[in-house]
Protein backbone atom coordinates (compact mmCIF):
# COMPACT_ATOMS: atom_id res chain seq x y z
CA UNK A 1 0.00 0.00 0.00
CA UNK A 2 1.16 3.65 -0.96
CA UNK A 3 0.83 6.46 1.65
CA UNK A 4 -1.31 9.48 0.40
CA UNK A 5 -0.95 12.92 1.44
CA UNK A 6 -4.09 14.40 0.02
CA UNK A 7 -4.77 18.04 0.11
CA UNK A 8 -7.76 19.82 -0.22
CA UNK A 9 -8.80 23.35 -0.96
CA UNK A 10 -11.86 24.97 -0.38
CA UNK A 11 -13.35 28.41 -2.11
CA UNK A 12 -15.34 30.83 0.10
CA UNK A 13 -18.16 30.33 -2.41
CA UNK A 14 -18.83 27.07 -1.44
CA UNK A 15 -18.91 27.62 2.34
CA UNK A 16 -22.83 26.62 2.95
CA UNK A 17 -22.77 23.36 0.73
CA UNK A 18 -19.95 22.39 3.00
CA UNK A 19 -21.99 22.95 6.06
CA UNK A 20 -24.73 20.66 4.51
CA UNK A 21 -22.71 18.19 3.37
CA UNK A 22 -20.35 18.38 6.26
CA UNK A 23 -22.06 15.13 8.36
CA UNK A 24 -21.74 13.15 4.61
CA UNK A 25 -18.41 13.80 4.21
CA UNK A 26 -17.15 13.20 8.34
CA UNK A 27 -19.44 9.53 7.93
CA UNK A 28 -17.56 8.74 4.96
CA UNK A 29 -14.11 9.62 6.25
CA UNK A 30 -15.04 7.95 9.53
CA UNK A 31 -16.32 4.42 7.54
CA UNK A 32 -12.87 4.87 5.77
CA UNK A 33 -11.13 5.32 8.70
CA UNK A 34 -12.69 2.21 10.53
CA UNK A 35 -11.31 0.31 7.28
CA UNK A 36 -7.52 1.84 8.09
CA UNK A 37 -7.85 3.63 4.54
CA UNK A 38 -7.84 7.10 6.02
CA UNK A 39 -5.38 7.42 8.97
CA UNK A 40 -5.62 10.73 9.92
CA UNK A 41 -7.95 14.07 8.71
CA UNK A 42 -8.76 17.69 9.62
CA UNK A 43 -9.24 21.09 8.24
CA UNK A 44 -6.00 23.33 7.71
CA UNK A 45 -5.71 26.96 7.87
CA UNK A 46 -8.63 27.68 10.02
CA UNK A 47 -11.21 25.47 7.13
CA UNK A 48 -9.23 26.87 4.08
CA UNK A 49 -8.44 23.68 3.35
CA UNK A 50 -8.08 20.04 4.92
CA UNK A 51 -5.20 17.35 5.05
CA UNK A 52 -6.42 13.69 4.84
CA UNK A 53 -3.77 11.09 5.43
CA UNK A 54 -4.94 8.14 3.60
CA UNK A 55 -3.67 4.72 2.12
CA UNK A 56 -4.38 3.24 -1.51
CA UNK A 57 -2.73 0.41 -3.39
CA UNK A 58 -2.18 3.40 -6.11
CA UNK A 59 -2.82 6.76 -7.89
CA UNK A 60 -5.85 5.46 -9.71
CA UNK A 61 -7.04 3.63 -6.81
CA UNK A 62 -7.02 7.01 -4.28
CA UNK A 63 -8.82 8.69 -7.05
CA UNK A 64 -11.82 6.76 -7.35
CA UNK A 65 -11.81 6.95 -3.37
CA UNK A 66 -11.77 10.84 -3.49
CA UNK A 67 -14.52 10.17 -6.42
CA UNK A 68 -16.70 9.04 -3.59
CA UNK A 69 -16.55 11.74 -1.00
CA UNK A 70 -19.32 13.88 -0.81
CA UNK A 71 -17.98 17.24 -0.90
CA UNK A 72 -16.34 15.89 -4.12
CA UNK A 73 -19.58 15.42 -5.46
CA UNK A 74 -21.81 18.09 -4.71
CA UNK A 75 -18.75 20.50 -5.55
CA UNK A 76 -17.60 21.71 -2.05
CA UNK A 77 -13.84 21.08 -3.07
CA UNK A 78 -12.43 24.01 -5.48
CA UNK A 79 -8.74 22.24 -5.86
CA UNK A 80 -7.57 18.37 -4.66
CA UNK A 81 -4.21 17.35 -4.48
CA UNK A 82 -1.92 14.37 -3.92
CA UNK A 83 1.05 13.10 -3.30
CA UNK A 84 2.35 9.95 -2.70
CA UNK A 85 4.19 10.39 1.11
CA UNK A 86 6.91 8.36 2.84
CA UNK A 87 7.13 8.60 6.34
CA UNK A 88 10.28 7.09 7.78
CA UNK A 89 9.68 7.97 11.33
CA UNK A 90 6.74 7.87 13.65
CA UNK A 91 3.53 6.57 13.55
CA UNK A 92 2.79 6.46 10.33
CA UNK A 93 5.74 4.68 9.39
CA UNK A 94 4.47 1.42 9.68
CA UNK A 95 1.93 1.93 6.59
CA UNK A 96 5.33 2.10 4.15
CA UNK A 97 5.54 -0.89 1.96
Amino acid sequence: MTVFAVEYVYDAATAAVRDEFRPAHRAWLGALAEEGTVLASGPVDSGAGALLIMVAEDQPALDGLLREDPFQINGAVAQTSAREWSPVIGRFSEFVS
